[in-house]
């Protein structure tokens, strides 16, 4: 079994956000074309305010004989409370010829090319083509991984508002973002959430939050909004929208994202919900119709998209590193 650490992980050029987006497709896909298993994810959380939690998300990909799990930590508090990122995460990958272990490896670099990735996927399908302004909620990992997708499917983007809690977090977000996409023009918004979304073609809520930051009124006809955490907007933001799409609308209604809790609370349906993603991107059912629509995107991650991206980074670093450290299985039986 090969013990792979973030670091090598990014020696081997793993960091490639449109590598993640063709294996988000791809996954997308053979979900469709029944090739994945897809379990329930286990959640423990310790706190419901806070929303602080481990989850354990398997998967299997059938025709890759491959299966996987991902061990998530989810802490919101962690960039205020203790200067650290709000997610770290581990991935078990076994075969599933023999069923050994192949691989133990760094989880957070795929989850976070994961989400984005996702998110980005649903942008191609979803937002208009023609989309230049694009705001953000959030100035965090998240934030600006989903700025570096966005740009690969939304070729038009001009400019990139950016607001957060702090002025200063604007900033690193711009000094970082605009020397990787120097094209673009950025505009800090002084912690002005209402500046960020109002009149802009795309919105991302990418923030550590549990209260309804966005305003339904802020968002004009022919936006694509992608929610990424928790309850980030107020409940009538869903209700503008025209359509709703899901990644796995069975696993988004039981948790506690704001479409989440209208369904909850008897205000919204299950044929409320237009699609889930796989089936836009199968041809199955129209993504956007004209470029009127107000088009809400929620998704809450996808374990066997992290198995698959997984398995790919697991292919990639054992081509291009060949002193991995590894973990051997002794095959005997313990009474030999």
């Amino acid at each position: 079994m090969k013990l792979i650490s973030h670091n090598d992980l990014l020696k081997a050029g793993c960091f490639d956000v449109s590598l993640g987006i063709r294996v988000t497709e791809e996954a997308l896909l053979q979900y469709h074309n029944n090739d994945v298993i897809f379990p329930d994810k286990v959640s423990q959380i310790f706190n419901q305010e806070e929303q602080t939690r481990i989850n354990c998300l398997p998967a299997t990909i059938r025709s890759k004989n491959v299966c996987g799990m991902k061990w998530v930590a989810v802490f919101p508090p962690n960039p205020v409370r203790y200067g650290c990122p709000n997610l770290n995460a581990s991935i078990l990958l076994s075969e599933t010829i023999t069923g050994y272990p192949i691989a133990f490896m760094d989880g957070t670099l795929c989850s976070d090319i994961r989400t984005a990735s996702v998110s980005a996927v649903a942008a191609k399908h979803l937002a208009r083509k023609d989309s230049e302004v694009i705001g953000f909620l959030g100035a965090g990992e998240q934030a600006r991984m989903h700025l570096l997708a966005f740009a690969q499917v939304l070729p038009n983007l001009k400019v990139c508002k950016v607001a957060s809690r702090t002025s200063g977090t604007e900033k690193k977000f711009i000094d970082s973002m605009s020397k990787m996409l120097p094209n673009l023009e950025f505009i800090a918004c002084d912690t002005d959430f209402e500046k960020a979304a109002r009149d802009s073609d795309v919105i991302v809520t990418a923030i550590s939050a549990q209260i309804p930051l966005l305003k339904a009124d802020w968002i004009k006809e022919g936006t694509y909004y992608n929610h990424v955490g928790g309850w980030e907007d107020e409940y009538d933001v869903p209700k503008k929208a025209d359509k709703i799409i899901c990644d796995d609308w069975n696993s988004v209604k039981h948790r506690t994202q704001t479409v989440s809790r209208l369904y909850q609370m008897g205000e919204l349906t299950d044929d409320d919900i237009y699609a889930d993603l796989h089936e836009i991107i199968a041809g199955e059912k129209t993504g956007r119709e004209n470029d009127r629509e107000i088009i809400y995107f929620n998704p809450v991650g996808l374990s066997y998209v992290d198995v698959a991206l997984a398995n790919e980074f697991y292919e990639k670093t054992k081509e291009s590193i060949h002193n991995l450290p590894t973990f051997e299985f002794k095959q005997s039986s313990i009474f030999e």
